[in-house]
């Protein structure tokens, strides 16, 4: 009985062979053109790449200037000035310094500026202090536009905010500023900016 099963799967796996074809003749086939009875290779146009026309690296320190903004539900509003082109992508963190409790957004620059938020819970954000922190992210994810302004790898990018990625990808930027919300602001050495309900 053992001998009629390995003759059924050697006869499949010869059925199965024999009827495959050869899928290397027919690309072959594909790519070429028989003229005069000559095969001759199929020519195709490449097209060539527009030329994009030569940017300006960035030559100036990087800056990044942020600002607050509580509104009537007590949900903190992000906004900002820089001289990074348009385009680039920023990441805006908000994080509570008693607690440790973060909220963070994703926004752009446009025309010098950015925005994000509202940060906090439904609720609104509770008396104390608050880290607010603008991170640029590794060149490599931005548009093409902004990586030839900035270099591949950051290396237009110059000034305080300037910092190596953590994780070789070349250089990023953070900037971060402390803020106090609430009409009791704790004693504090600190230079802070305290934030009251509009």
């Amino acid at each position: 009985m053992k001998a009629w099963r390995w003759c059924g799967v050697v006869g499949v796996l010869l059925l199965l062979v024999g009827c495959g074809g050869s899928e290397d003749a027919d690309s072959a086939s594909d790519d070429t053109e028989r003229l005069g009875g000559v095969a001759q290779p199929q020519t195709q146009a490449q097209p060539t790449a527009p030329s994009s026309p030569e940017v300006a690296p960035l030559d100036e320190a990087v800056a990044v200037d942020v600002s607050a903004r509580l509104r009537s539900d007590r949900r903190l509003l992000v906004e900002g000035t820089t001289n990074l082109p348009d385009a680039t992508r920023l990441q805006v963190l908000v994080e509570r310094e008693a607690s440790g409790v973060r909220w963070q957004e994703r926004t752009e620059v446009e025309g010098g500026r950015f925005a994000a938020g509202p940060f906090g819970p439904g609720s609104g954000l509770p008396d104390g202090g608050y880290r607010i922190t603008v991170n640029m992210p590794a060149v490599s994810v931005q548009v093409p536009e902004v990586r030839a302004r900035l270099g591949e790898e950051g290396e237009h990018l110059s000034g305080p905010l300037v910092q190596e990625s953590r994780h070789g990808l070349g250089r990023v930027i953070s900037a971060s500023e402390r803020f106090l919300v609430g009409s009791q602001p704790r004693r504090t050495t600190d230079q802070v900016e305290v934030q009251s309900l509009e």
